[in-house]
């Protein structure tokens, strides 16, 4: 509520709260969202083209499941779906909730429906903790049209919400909110909450706090409280330095510019650490990023580069890890996903290393860029059509798998260029069976 509004009646037609009252509720609670309009984030769902909004703008909503992070939106984008709709809005925790709590919530939808002829909005908080008895006693109530149910998780849906009730539901992804989406909140709340609008808060240390928050907005307003309540009452503007959110929050973040030199010098470390063979180094520097509040994403990329720049057919697993690594990150996201990265980064940095590959590319490329002609030697070429056949296109070509040993000795280079080696395979791990391989396919290639 914006200073000088008159109170407003609430999501569930009750009477505005007062300035007084609203000292006792949370920043987080006070300045939540109550119209679509006012959401920060999550434009893939609430936009012009939104499901959701699209749901709101023609008065029905289905049963959903909304999967994201802490701080992105659940409980207020549920909450916003009931006001909208007049729907009359119950709120479980699967964390302290039973059976008896479910029964009890559809018995009253019942006489809701009933009497009032208004339909009832079920939300229920983490609904990945509900057991398969507890999420079975919804199925029923949701296919008669009993309730609409919203659910909240921060773990994938499909491991941990049985297959009936989730066909019966439709899942939508919420993000993590971008450090501009942050910023929107908080400068919204210093402007239109009813206990901090008149203050003169001034955020100083605003990019350490949506470091601090990494994407979750209650986060951050919570950080900003608590750094407010550490003020002595006094006139003019309230300055919230680093310092101040430091002492209230008992965490002190490294220094760790996302966009500037320290970036790119921690990168670095963590790339040299893995690429020199030492796993705790390289969990340090990562540890540093991640408390810095860099994107968990970007940190996986760089491993899945690093598994075929610096390992190779070293180790042809490694490939295979950091690609897991990554869907992981991208499925589980922080802070559980800290754990996936550690399994990588201390894989990646005690593998056996091998550039060979990424330095045979470099050189073939500067090869290619020399300057042709390369001409493809006949035999290699395509024959998709009869004049191409009858004009010498596949001719000669000789099928490895007709020979012993699935091989047979053949020039593969252009027409001009005599053969190279350009992949020259190490000693460590696989390659030492790659290098054996190919010295006694094509001998005298890799002769030093």
């Amino acid at each position: 509520m914006k200073s000088g509004d008159q109170p407003q009646p609430d999501l569930f037609g009750h009477a505005g709260r007062e300035a007084s009252s609203d000292r006792f509720q949370p920043l987080a609670e006070r300045v939540r969202p109550r119209q679509i309009g006012d959401l920060f984030g999550q434009e893939h769902l609430v936009g012009p083209d939104g499901p959701i909004r699209r749901y709101i703008e023609q008065g029905r909503i289905p049963s959903m499941i909304f999967w994201g992070p802490p701080g992105s939106g659940k409980t207020t984008l549920a909450e916003i779906c009931a006001g909208s709709l007049n729907y009359r809005f119950e709120q479980l925790s699967a964390t302290d909730a039973g059976v008896k709590d479910v029964r009890r919530v559809l018995e009253t939808a019942e006489k809701t429906r009933r009497i009032e002829g208004r339909q009832t909005l079920l939300f229920i908080d983490e609904i990945h903790r509900f057991n398969k008895a507890q999420q079975d006693t919804l199925l029923h109530a949701i296919e008669q049209g009993l309730i609409v149910l919203i659910g909240a998780t921060t773990e994938n849906p499909s491991f941990e919400v049985n297959r009936a009730l989730l066909s019966r539901m439709q899942v939508y992804i919420l993000q993590p909110l971008n450090d501009d989406e942050v910023r929107k909140v908080i400068d919204r709340a210093i402007a239109s909450d009813s206990v901090l609008s008149g203050a003169g808060v001034v955020v100083e240390a605003m990019e350490f706090l949506l470091q601090y928050a990494g994407g979750d907005a209650r986060k951050a307003l919570n950080a900003l409280e608590a750094a407010m309540s550490l003020v002595p009452p006094g006139k003019g503007p309230l300055s919230i330095d680093r310092h101040m959110l430091e002492k209230a929050l008992q965490h002190r973040a490294p220094e760790y510019d996302k966009g500037g030199e320290s970036h790119y010098d921690t990168v670095s470390a963590f790339i040299k650490s893995m690429r020199g063979s030492d796993p705790d180094a390289a969990l340090f520097w990562m540890a540093k990023m991640i408390e810095g509040g860099e994107d968990p994403k970007f940190i996986a990329r760089r491993m899945v580069i690093f598994a075929s720049e610096d390992i190779g057919n070293a180790d042809p697993y490694a490939l295979t890890l950091a690609i897991s690594v990554f869907h992981a990150v991208e499925m589980i996201g922080l802070p559980e996903a800290r754990i996936n990265l550690a399994q990588g980064v201390t894989y990646l940095a005690g593998c056996p290393k091998s550039n060979a590959s990424y330095q045979g590319l470099n050189e073939a490329s500067a090869d290619v860029k020399s300057g042709g002609p390369f001409s493809i030697p006949l035999y290699l070429r395509n024959a998709p059509t009869s004049f191409m056949k009858e004009i010498g296109y596949g001719q000669g070509y000789r099928y490895p798998h007709s020979y012993p040993g699935h091989f047979v000795e053949e020039h593969y280079f252009p027409d001009q260029m005599q053969p190279k080696a350009y992949y020259r395979p190490g000693t460590e791990g696989r390659e030492k069976f790659l290098k054996e391989r190919l010295e006694a396919l094509w001998k005298g290639r890799y002769e030093s």
